[in-house]
């Protein structure tokens, strides 16, 4: 075909079409950003598997068809692998804390071992000592380590009686239950054994608390669960996630991505002001958020077709930290259904495989005799990346219908750039034919 004959050819076909070396034609086709064409992306997310989201706000999402992500204590849950220490024997580690100062040499095997001295009390020490440590102050954590030590030396360490968030002795959902959950369609993942910060544990104890948690997971509910996971606190601690990433596909934590923006629940960065591919803007729930600060951020994703808003809730009714209640919540999910024509409401699991399949996945589309080939290459398991990617495509102006492998017809839409067809196609499948 000669130079001539290939630019007549692209005119002729009203841009859409262009030469190729073999002499076949290519076709304007794209992956959609979001499934269906939508403009934006939200997932629900709860943490701590409180009983109170299972009972009370996933009925909710239920009666409208809401899928959510629900990232649970897995040691909490009977038949699962519990909390433990694993390390040297505790009573000689607490003889020594009484000649020899907490500093770096000894401070992650002490940070791991008080929570589990039998005190509600040490465990408050641990998760306090875990707060200075991610904030920077370091030598503040050693001294309140040796305070905690020295009253458990002393007997003067208790037992305070209070119940903490996710040790709510309510929590009675069993296996069974959480695998159901998963069957309708919402994702049940790690949020570690113990809820434990992470960033203060040796490496054996931390391990442990990201292993266990996902072989349990995987023995009772399956590879779905084990996609994504929530490490406690929303740590973003580089050694805790170096070692997560390893163990884990995904983390809520962090995602780190060169096309992905992250705007985590602390920053008061605007999603749009980033001009990367996407933006994982997380917001949590709290109980000082009106319903008009939750619509805000709804409307927000709406108007930035790369925002991916990640809804963090703990708390539901009476029970758990900054809690919601049951009419708010349904008034929010309501909202969020009313803009399903719109936004995309997913899981985080299923979220993030989307959107990753899109940027790691290669489309080519040609058309030869009146049939439009598209197909898809990616490195990616297809038998894990599972969710249908949205194909874009610009078919003739002359054609009057579509139709997918010559059997389902397709709705023709029209945009500035022309008329056009959306259909799902997996990376299992990878290749369809579009015909008139």
């Amino acid at each position: 075909m000669t130079r001539v004959s290939c630019l007549l050819s692209l005119l002729i076909s009203y841009l859409f079409f262009s030469c190729s070396p073999s002499g076949d034609q290519t076709v304007k086709s794209e992956i959609t950003k979001w499934p269906d064409d939508k403009k934006g992306a939200v997932s629900i997310t709860f943490d701590d598997g409180i009983i109170n989201q299972l009972t009370i706000a996933k009925p909710i999402l239920d009666s409208l068809g809401l899928p959510a992500t629900f990232y649970i204590i897995t040691g909490k849950v009977e038949g699962s692998g519990k909390g433990k220490f694993i390390g040297r024997d505790p009573q000689e580690i607490i003889k020594e804390t009484e000649t020899v100062r907490t500093d770096s040499s000894n401070f992650f095997e002490r940070a791991s071992l008080i929570a589990f001295t039998g005190t509600t009390e040490a465990e408050d020490y641990h998760a306090r000592v875990g707060s200075m440590f991610e904030s920077g102050r370091i030598e503040e954590a050693y001294e309140l380590l040796d305070e905690g030590y020295e009253k458990i030396r002393t007997g003067k360490m208790r037992n305070t009686g209070e119940v903490v968030f996710h040790n709510n002795v309510e929590d009675t959902t069993s296996w069974e239950q959480y695998k159901s959950y998963a069957a309708q369609g919402h994702e049940i993942a790690s949020h570690t054994v113990t809820h434990p910060r992470l960033a203060v544990l040796d490496e054996i104890n931390m391990l442990y608390e990201l292993e266990q948690s996902k072989a349990d997971l995987l023995k009772i509910i399956g590879e779905e669960s084990i996609f994504t996971a929530e490490g406690p606190y929303g740590t973003e601690n580089e050694r805790v996630m170096e070692y997560a990433h390893e163990i884990y596909p995904a983390l809520r934590n962090r995602m780190p991505e060169t096309w992905l923006e992250e705007i985590n629940r602390g920053s008061n960065a605007a999603p749009g002001a980033s001009q990367k591919e996407y933006v994982q803007w997380q917001r949590g729930i709290l109980t000082r958020h009106s319903f008009e600060d939750m619509k805000a951020w709804i409307d927000t994703t709406l108007n930035h077709d790369n925002t991916w808003l990640v809804l963090v809730i703990h708390g539901v009714e009476n029970l758990g930290w900054e809690p919601k209640t049951k009419e708010q919540l349904e008034e929010y999910f309501s909202f969020m259904k009313s803009k399903e024509n719109e936004l995309w409401i997913d899981t985080f699991r299923d979220v993030t495989k989307y959107i990753r399949a899109r940027q790691n996945t290669q489309l080519t589309s040609t058309v030869e005799d009146q049939q439009i080939t598209i197909s898809l290459t990616s490195e990616l398991d297809p038998e894990i990346y599972t969710i249908p990617l949205t194909i874009k495509t610009y078919i003739p102006e002359d054609w009057k219908q579509a139709k997918i492998n010559g059997e389902e017809d397709l709705e023709i839409k029209e945009d500035e750039s022309g008329r056009y067809v959306l259909f799902p196609l997996t990376l299992a499948e990878s290749k369809v034919m579009i015909t008139q």
